[in-house]
């Protein structure tokens, strides 16, 4: 899951997993190192590595949620995101692993051959600093 080249082939795909994934706020701690998986490039799954920094409410689901930090800064370089959209990188938990397998079957046979970075187009950050997926843009689950 290292991250790919900044160049990307937008290819808008559903996400049968993430909306409906049942991850507590509790799941996650100051200090652990997560990814949210945002498509696949070269037959992996690809994302954006973070560190979770701190409790922090999410707006869009009005629900709890955490400040992550990214390392690597960019444009934004703290944002907060709801517990569902996080995988753990720091350590192998069984709920993780298995919401990362399943992405693995949703996504990796579909886009089988392809070697470019495919961005499935899941999320945007608003202008509070907080991650969204499409499928939590209307506010609210």
């Amino acid at each position: 899951m290292s991250q790919p080249p900044p160049t990307s082939a937008f290819a808008p795909t559903p996400d049968p997993l993430t909306p409906d994934r049942d991850i507590t706020h509790a799941h996650f701690q100051a200090g652990d190192t997560v990814v949210v998986l945002k498509g696949v490039a070269g037959g992996e799954l690809w994302g954006d590595a973070m560190r979770v920094v701190a409790p922090s409410w999410h707006a869009l689901t009005d629900e709890d949620g955490w400040r992550l930090r990214d390392a690597t800064g960019g444009a934004q370089s703290y944002v907060t995101a709801h517990p569902r959209y996080l995988v753990h990188l720091s350590r192998r938990c069984p709920d993780c692993l298995i919401y990362l397998r399943a992405m693995e079957d949703a996504l990796l046979a579909r886009f089988a051959g392809r070697d470019e970075l495919i961005d499935c187009g899941w999320y945007t950050t608003t202008a509070l600093g907080q991650l969204v997926h499409i499928a939590d843009i209307g506010g609210g689950r």
